[in-house]
């Protein structure tokens, strides 16, 4: 099987990589790659690049594939606000328009990573796949877009897939440190303070980037009958929790590291409890074999052994709105997050 992977040289896809790989799956990837300055640790694993913006993709680049998996977008909520315009088109029209490139050039599956910030505020009920959508972000509202454009063009021929990822945390080569778990071990890392920036009364569902790229790779080996325009959640329904219970586990986790509230800390109004039974039972070969406890444990190990300063993650290097700030104030990227110096 061929694939091609964009985005993957994201979090997420420096990580689905060399799993797919392992797989003996031949595997291409198309990223503009605005974060190569952003490798924390180890270089991601090489493979041929087919170095195009998502918005510029055309059938006779996608004929030789059999399936896409589609990580590339603006990444998060505060990634989606620097310009909602350009998120719209990016993560929505680019995503629709990509897909339907892949159907002319006769792509049957098409895997498209969402996100459970479609549900938005959705309170204190458990929410499953068929839960109304109530986006409060530029992002959210993109994801909720992107599944119905997608949606539309489902068919014998063409079996497009939804993977909701619950809030995702861990290593990988092009971490993320604006993702709770990962942020708040590394103030607790870096300054000895757990430091919340909302109220953290907030329910957050999690799951770790390896269970999310075996989570891919388990709805390609699925028959595509049980998955054909299908949303899944991906994550573990036991894995749903308050962002201050959250920050009191990695309290009791890093020696020295007390709760700090910031100043003006006001409510987060992204609050969703998900129901991930679905992906269980519909995928018998992805076994999620992380917990919140595991994985805290593991990051505050890669932040020691990697030396992370305060500097790291709160600076420009590595935050992804501050490196595409950056990049823009520099002129590197121009104001339509295109690369300056290419033809």
């Amino acid at each position: 099987m061929r694939i091609l992977v964009t985005g993957h040289l994201g979090y997420i896809g420096t990580c689905l990589v060399p799993r797919l790989l392992e797989k003996k799956l031949h595997v291409v990837g198309s990223d503009t790659d605005f974060y190569k300055r952003c490798t924390y640790g180890p270089e991601p694993v090489a493979i041929a690049n087919l170095d195009k913006d998502i918005r510029d993709l055309v059938s006779r680049d996608l004929t030789s594939f059999d399936a896409i998996i589609h990580l590339a977008g603006l990444s998060n909520d505060p990634l989606g606000e620097l310009n909602p315009r350009l998120t719209a088109e990016i993560n929505h029209l680019a995503t629709v328009k990509l897909a339907r490139q892949a159907k002319l050039a006769g792509v049957r599956r098409f895997l498209f990573s969402s996100s459970c910030s479609t549900y938005g505020a959705a309170g204190e009920e458990f929410v499953s796949e068929d839960h109304p959508f109530n986006p409060v972000t530029s992002y959210g509202h993109s994801k909720v877009l992107a599944e119905k454009g997608l949606s539309d063009l489902a068919d014998e021929s063409f079996a497009p897939t939804y993977l909701r990822n619950a809030t995702v945390y861990g290593y990988s080569p092009r971490i993320r440190f604006d993702l709770v778990i990962n942020n708040l071990v590394a103030w607790a890392h870096t300054s000895g303070k757990v430091l919340l920036k909302s109220q953290g009364l907030a329910w957050r569902p999690l799951v770790h980037v390896e269970d999310v790229a075996d989570a891919f790779i388990a709805i390609l080996q699925a028959p595509v009958e049980d998955v054909h325009n299908q949303a899944f959640n991906i994550g573990l329904s036991d894995q749903n929790y308050r962002v201050k219970a959250l920050a009191d586990k990695v309290v009791a986790q890093v020696p020295g590291a007390v709760l700090d509230i910031a100043p003006g800390a006001e409510a987060d109004t992204r609050t969703y409890r998900v129901n991930c039974d679905k992906a269980r039972e519909t995928l018998p070969s992805w076994n999620p074999r992380w917990n919140v406890d595991q994985g805290i444990a593991s990051i505050y190990g890669e932040y020691r052994a990697h030396g992370l300063e305060l500097s790291d993650f709160e600076g420009s290097r590595f935050a992804r709105v501050a490196h595409l700030k950056s990049l823009l104030e520099t002129g590197a990227l121009d104001t339509e997050l295109r690369w300056a110096n290419k033809a």
